[in-house]
């Protein structure tokens, strides 16, 4: 989180430390010139920038989640190219008008003075808001290249605190700092940062379709860089340099950072102060009321009472009675709210809106009409009798674009989808009957829609489903006798041998992961775990591989661990015997394919089944033998379906597996505990990246009803 904190954090700091400024001037010039009365102006002023700037921030969010996925990629991309242009003329404004800055908000605020209390709250309105706009653009686009909100949010809160804290430091003539040199610093920091926006926005820009090759990739170290290492995850969350770079992102990126940085550069030097007029303290700053001494508001005697004011408060009395004083205060945050929640009503599209398309048991698609490409939302009416799965379908493949699962007569729910060029049809299986299609549309267009699923049936997974449980079988007969030499070295009190016996019949156990949900009560015989026994440890129902590795690195005796090893190997036999009977549901394959490290990632890197043994790491490398057995034996039907999702996971296992050979020397582990924060880290990062790259493997191979 704290990576994809520190860009905004930056933003945060300057643009708090700019818009402090400000206000510290208007404050400071108010108060020397005996004008304290006019103060809740400034304030209402800022109050209002504020109410604009969470309100467009509003607008962002709400309006680009209504979006279609690509709609979104390309509404992205354009605001961080706005984002990038709007941070680089800040950091160039600020370095060519730090010096003046103070005067320029002196004649504004005298000018605003003779001129009546409204052009005072839109003078600090502007001077704030402007700030506001740049904080809440960037931080938005920050959000988007991070994929979550936490750490950018977290990281300008931070920001603008210590900015107000600086502020308040330099008003109170407690801090001195160079403002020039900070504005320069950090300039150069946001210029990097700002050129990874950039390149982050031009991807989106081609995943949303608007600039060309999005797959043409001029930097490709997926394979080799842990995406879940520290360093990774630094680059990527501060300077959005990713392992993956198309040719326009890094021309881009390289293109933005050499000339603005030259040009930056080339500025602060023209600008620099020549030593002999560079002043002896440092004070290079601005020389503004909020760090000059002798700009701080000094005792002023109290104005005397002029006859105008008097006539004037006189005139107040006989006349309409003054509103109060929040009136104003709640209207400038109450306009930009009302305004933002308007503009996000209209943008988001209406629950009921879209086509309104009847199915049942005889008809299925009725008032299906040719839509318009973009992203449509199909109201599905159950007006039979029988709940439906309902698909919408490509009639020329088969491939799925959305459904509805479990539609109950008498019901409608919505379908959203994103449509483009070509056919589309609908498909209705009512529960217990047989499959309906519609008659399909064609609908004119270019872009690019949902992406279509093809869909997968029983006898598809038939081939893959038959190599696997052979794999299982042959797995079981290695686990009996696995068992059974595990049980001789007890009964033969060989606790030495039988440590080693424990590990290895494990082992081939923990590497049958997708096969759990088929062995019924004898997982818990077999690799039962002691949480939830009301006697833990010692507790009668405690069995199996757990209970004796409990036993066997605790200095219990072979005697106390004869029943236990001998009811493991009969239950390790009673499986064999029983699984060629089981029932495997086939739609298990691809479910497992997930399930398996997500078990590891819970139980196995964190130590909590360890009884003793300290074997979690040799654990989770089987678990890691089953996964890559069970994508071998689903390659065929995930390669037709997703070409690129194998290679990925291909690299990913390759990388979880280095890191745990790297914790295996000769017959020993690493225990978990005893592994440092950083590889532990890595570990865990590298086995929660494949899972996200395995996680599209259900949807892929899901079994769809198609009769």
């Amino acid at each position: 989180m704290w990576d994809d904190a520190f860009p905004s954090f930056l933003i945060g700091l300057r643009e708090g430390l700019e818009a402090g400024l400000i206000v510290s001037i208007l404050v400071a010039t108010l108060v020397r010139a005996g004008a304290r009365n006019r103060l809740p102006q400034v304030w209402t002023g800022v109050l209002a920038a504020i109410a604009l700037a969470l309100s467009f921030g509003a607008v962002l969010t709400f309006t680009a989640a209504s979006l279609s996925a690509t709609a979104q990629e390309a509404f992205g991309g354009t605001l961080s190219v706005i984002a990038v242009a709007f941070v680089t003329a800040m950091v160039f404004w600020m370095r060519r008008s730090a010096r003046s800055l103070s005067g320029e908000i002196k004649e504004k605020v005298t000018g605003a003075l003779a001129m009546g209390s409204g052009v005072l709250v839109v003078t600090s309105f502007l001077a704030v808001g402007r700030e506001g706009l740049e904080t809440a653009l960037f931080l938005w686009t920050t959000a988007q290249a991070a994929g979550e909100s936490a750490g950018p949010l977290a990281g300008a809160g931070i920001g603008l605190v210590l900015a107000a804290g600086l502020c308040w430091g330099l008003y109170r003539r407690v801090l001195r700092i160079n403002l020039t040199k900070f504005f320069t610093y950090t300039g150069a920091v946001l210029i990097v940062i700002a050129a990874g926006v950039l390149g982050y926005g031009l991807r989106d820009l081609q995943e949303g379709g608007v600039f060309p090759g999005s797959e043409t990739y001029a930097l490709d170290l997926s394979g080799s860089v842990d995406a879940g290492s520290w360093y990774s995850t630094l680059l990527q969350g501060v300077l959005n340099i990713a392992p993956t770079m198309t040719w326009l992102q890094v021309a881009g990126y390289a293109g933005y950072l050499a000339v603005v940085m030259t040009l930056f550069v080339r500025g602060v030097r023209a600008t620099a102060p020549t030593p002999a007029a560079a002043p002896s303290t440092g004070a290079a700053a601005p020389r503004s009321a909020a760090e000059n001494p002798e700009a701080q508001p000094q005792p002023q005697p109290q104005p005397q009472p002029q006859p105008q004011a008097v006539v004037g408060e006189s005139r107040a009395a006989k006349g309409p009675r003054r509103r109060p004083a929040w009136v104003v205060p709640v209207a400038v945050v109450a306009v930009p709210a009302v305004v933002a929640g308007l503009v996000v009503a209209l943008a988001r599209p209406k629950p009921g809106s879209g086509q309104t398309v009847a199915v049942s048991e005889t008809e299925c698609g009725k008032g299906f009409t040719a839509p318009e490409p973009g992203r449509r939302t199909f109201q599905m009416q159950n007006t039979g009798s029988k709940t439906s799965e309902v698909y919408l379908i490509d009639p020329s493949t088969d491939a799925v674009y959305g459904e509805i699962e479990g539609l109950a007569p008498g019901t409608t729910r919505a379908l959203v989808a994103t449509v483009a060029g070509g056919t589309y049809a609908w498909r209705c299986v009512p529960s217990g009957g047989r499959a309906v299609t519609s008659r399909s549309v064609t609908v004119s267009g270019h872009g690019s829609g949902a992406k279509a699923v093809v869909p997968v049936s029983e006898s598809d997974l038939a081939a893959p489903l038959k190599a696997y449980k052979a794999y299982v079988e042959q797995g079981l007969a290695t686990l009996v006798a696995g068992t059974r030499t595990l049980d001789a070295d007890i009964e033969g009190d060989h606790l030495d041998r039988a440590r080693t016996d424990w590990l290895t019949a494990h082992l081939t156990y923990s590497s049958l992961g997708a096969a759990y949900g088929t062995f019924e009560d004898f997982d818990k015989k077999i690799n039962g775990r002691a949480d939830g026994l009301a006697g833990g440890v010692d507790d009668q129902g405690f069995a199996g591989f757990h209970r004796i590795e409990y036993g066997l690195w605790h200095g219990q005796s072979a005697a106390r661990l004869k029943a236990p090893a001998q009811a493991l190997a009969a239950a390790a036999a009673g499986l064999q015997k029983a699984f060629p009977t089981q029932d495997f549901d086939p739609g298990d394959l691809p479910l497992r394919a997930h399930e398996i490290l997500e078990n590891t990632l819970q139980f196995e890197l964190t130590a909590d089944t360890d009884e003793g043994s300290g074997t979690n790491l040799a654990t989770a490398n089987a678990n890691l033998a089953g996964t890559r057995e069970l994508l071998t034996v689903l390659e065929p039907l995930l390669t037709t379906r997703a070409p690129k999702l194998l290679p990925t996971v291909d690299a990913d296992v390759a990388r979880l597996q280095k890191l745990l050979d790297a914790e295996h020397r000769g017959t020993a582990w690493t225990p978990v505990e005893k592994l440092d924060t950083v590889t532990r880290q890595r570990i865990s990062g590298a086995t929660g990246q494949l899972l996200e790259d395995l996680a599209p493997v259900p949807d892929l191979l899901e079994i769809r009803k198609s009769a």
